[in-house]
């Protein structure tokens, strides 16, 4: 993979990424230069020596069958076992495809299991997806907070994380055309298991790319009203990472294709990364 190239962007981001074996260290961070200001209360993360401020990773898809579960299912035993030290998980929407237990195979159990471990030993955040269920059901089912949205303090930046489903209108204006397209995307997806049909089509498609920028235009809208510099939203399943304005935008991407991705948040760096079953670690820059 090519090295990250220098963005002239404000706030001065780096990109730096890594892939992500089950025993290896986390990817290097480079710290954001400048920090805007913020105000108003926000909650900090428990302080963790030579560990992350968070760890946010979206669109599980649990009970979905091109859910990622047993590379999931690494991540967080690298985090019970400490090989990856946070203060805290935030899952940040549709940690299930339905809330059709029935539909969850016994990887997808374990996940769960492993996260309500993770809840006695670190704080673990879930913030609402369209997918997910009742927030009662999954706070007494995992022993997780449940929020619509949550402030993360990270060094000198706050941090605003949401699923996103709330600035697409779309799935509630044309249900049918969202439906044809779901299921569209989830055949591809079996019939290529490496899900390069999938990522193409999805880059190709007008309507999905309108879609997307329109939640990270009105993201940042958002976090500008809420007094942040950073915002992070899941729901697109598409990893993107831009700093080109005043207000940095960042999309965890999702656990329903190869590699699948997620963020980590350090002293007000936020770090895009993907996780695989390799010992390689490379420079990776998402598009976007």
């Amino acid at each position: 993979m090519e090295a990250p190239a220098a963005n002239p962007a404000p706030i001065g981001a780096t990109w730096s990424s890594g892939v992500i074996a089950r025993r290896a260290p986390a990817p290097e961070r480079t710290p954001l230069d400048a920090a805007a200001p913020g105000g108003g209360p926000s909650l900090s993360p428990r302080p963790v020596a030579d560990g992350l401020d968070a760890i946010i990773i979206s669109d599980l898809h649990l009970g979905c069958d091109s859910c990622q579960a047993k590379l999931l299912l690494a991540l967080l035993e690298c985090l019970l076992a400490g090989t990856i030290r946070t203060g805290r998980l935030i899952i940040n929407g549709d940690g299930f495809d339905s809330f059709d237990f029935r539909r969850l195979k016994k990887n997808h159990w374990k996940v769960l299991s492993v996260i309500r471990r993770l809840s006695d030993k670190m704080e673990v955040i879930w913030t609402s997806g369209n997918h997910d269920g009742p927030a009662e059901i999954i706070s007494h089912l995992l022993g997780v907070q449940v929020r619509e949205e949550f402030i993360l303090t990270s060094g000198p930046r706050r941090v605003l994380v949401l699923h996103g489903d709330i600035f697409d209108d779309f799935i509630d204006q044309h249900p049918l055309v969202t439906w044809v397209g779901d299921a569209i995307y989830n055949m591809l997806q079996r019939v290529d298991r490496r899900h390069h049909i999938a990522r193409l089509a999805k880059s190709r498609s007008k309507l999905f790319l309108h879609c997307a920028a329109k939640v990270r235009q009105r993201a940042i809208q958002h976090a500008r009203r809420r007094g942040c510099q950073s915002v992070i939203c899941g729901h697109t399943h598409q990893v993107a990472a831009d700093i080109r304005g005043p207000i940095a935008y960042f999309n965890s991407g999702c656990w329903t294709e190869l590699p699948p991705t997620y963020l980590t948040v350090r002293g007000g760096t936020v770090t895009v990364c993907r996780f695989q079953a390799s010992p390689s670690v490379t420079s990776w820059r998402p598009k976007g």
